[in-house]
This record gives C-alpha cells, sequence and structure tokens, in this order.
C-alpha cells in the first residue's frame, strides 16, 4: 500500500499544481495561452510532471515563459507588416502539442525503460525543448531585428517573415536560447556536461532544417502546418542529440 501511494504521489502533486494553475488561469488575461490552449497546457503539465518531476516541469515552463515572451518582441511592428504570430502569440492546444508533443513522448517512454536508455530519452526531452526555443527564439528576433534575411536553400536576400528566411541576428539569438536551456537542463541533473553541448548542436541542425522545410516543402504540401513542422522539428532535434551521444559513446569506447 506505501508503495502505491509513493509511486502515485507525482501524479497526485502534478493533478492538484495544475488544477489549481488552471483556475487561476481561467480569471487573467488570456494573452499567453488561450482558453483551449491553457486546458491543454495543463494536460501536458500533468503529464511531464508525472513522468519528469519538477525537473523536467521546469524545462518546459522555462521553454513557454521565454518562447513567449520572445514571440511579443517587436509585436507591433510584425503585426504591421503581417508577419506576427496569430492571435498576437496566444497559443492554442495545436501550439502547445507542435512544439512539446515529441518532449511529451520522451517523458512518457521513460516510464517503461532502463538505463541507459532513459538517460537518453532525457538527452531528447531538453534537445526537443532546446530546439524549439532556438527554433522560435530564431524566427521571431530575426522577423524584429534581422537587418539582412535569406533564403537558407539559395543564400538570395528576402523580406523578413518568410519561410525558410535567416539571418545572422536570429541565428545568433536561437543559439543563445539552446544554450540557455540546454543549461538548465544539466543544472537540474537532467543532462550531463556533454549533453549540453550535443543539446546546442542539435538544434543548431534541426532549426537549419526546419528553414529548409519551410523553404520548400510547407508551402507545397496542404498538411504540412506550422504545427506539424514544429513536431518535426522536434523530433529531429531529439534524434539529432541522442545519435550525437550514442556516436560519442563509441568514440569515447
Amino acid at each position: 500500500m506505501l508503495f502505491m501511494i509513493s509511486s502515485l504521489n507525482p501524479w497526485l502533486i502534478a493533478l492538484g499544481l495544475n488544477t489549481t494553475l488552471l483556475a487561476i488561469a481561467l480569471f487573467l488575461p488570456k494573452t499567453l495561452l488561450t482558453l483551449s490552449g491553457v486546458i491543454h497546457a495543463c494536460g501536458l503539465g500533468v503529464l511531464i510532471w508525472g513522468t519528469l518531476g519538477w525537473q523536467g516541469y521546469l524545462v518546459v515552463m522555462f521553454y513557454f515563459l521565454v518562447g513567449s515572451a520572445v514571440t511579443r518582441i517587436g509585436m507591433k511592428e510584425k503585426e504591421a507588416a503581417g508577419i506576427a504570430e496569430k492571435r498576437s502569440g496566444a497559443r492554442g492546444p495545436e501550439n502547445v502539442w507542435g512544439s512539446a508533443l515529441t518532449g511529451a513522448l520522451c517523458a512518457l517512454a521513460t516510464l517503461f525503460v532502463d538505463e541507459p536508455y532513459g538517460s537518453l530519452l532525457l538527452l531528447g526531452y531538453v534537445a526537443s525543448f532546446a530546439t524549439k526555443l532556438s527554433d522560435t527564439t530564431a524566427s521571431e528576433v530575426g522577423k524584429a531585428y534581422g537587418n539582412r534575411t535569406f533564403l537558407i536553400t539559395t543564400l538570395q536576400p528576402v523580406a523578413r517573415g518568410t519561410e525558410g528566411a535567416v539571418s545572422l541576428e536570429g541565428t545568433l539569438a536561437g543559439i543563445i536560447a539552446s544554450i540557455a536551456i540546454a543549461f538548465l537542463g544539466w543544472g537540474i541533473g537532467l543532462i550531463d556536461l556533454t549533453g549540453v553541448l550535443f543539446c546546442v548542436v542539435a538544434a543548431f541542425i534541426a532549426t537549419n532544417l526546419e528553414s529548409v522545410i519551410g523553404a520548400t516543402l510547407q508551402s507545397q504540401v496542404d498538411w504540412m502546418t506550422n504545427e506539424v513542422v514544429n513536431f518535426i522539428n522536434t523530433t529531429i532535434g531529439a534524434i539529432s542529440a541522442v545519435i550525437l551521444a550514442l556516436g560519442w559513446g563509441l568514440i569515447s569506447y
């Protein structure tokens, strides 16, 4: 009986915490999340806390708060140019799961595997959010402050906000964002220092591949929405980090 209570404890905490946050959010202005977005985010929060505890929860909260903040950089100018996120950056359920589904799957999978695969899943978890925060930051900073933006496939100058466009300012900001969240993952014990490097490199690879997808396939495939591309992007980031870790292990061995 004590074992059962102990095993349920993280889920009870998760449910209580997120129910409380949901109740509070219902009375606040819906500037960061829509109403349905709040409900789905709370469901995500229960899953993450239940599987990875406060450490995993802190990573997703860091992504959400920082990602929401950078989305609002230069919002008036971006709205005037028609390149701002819809709903002035307020995230709906499609945004929640497009950004976090890969991480959620990594977290859920930790319940069913033993080491060393558990550590690889934690690395994939952190890498997925490092990737998404890098992508969000690079895109929003590039749209707000990019002096020169280029289409990644041809390097031809294009207007800010063009799918597949990259800028020096955005790229550097994206790298800094991935470093920040990767170091957070290390600081709370989810990954080690080499994992920080793998997350940053994986985020850089995935963010640039996402730009390639945006410049090529996204406009040609009807079902490839921004949310689908976000899922692909974070999955590439998670898989890249795991491959780097496995390759590093082979070299070390």
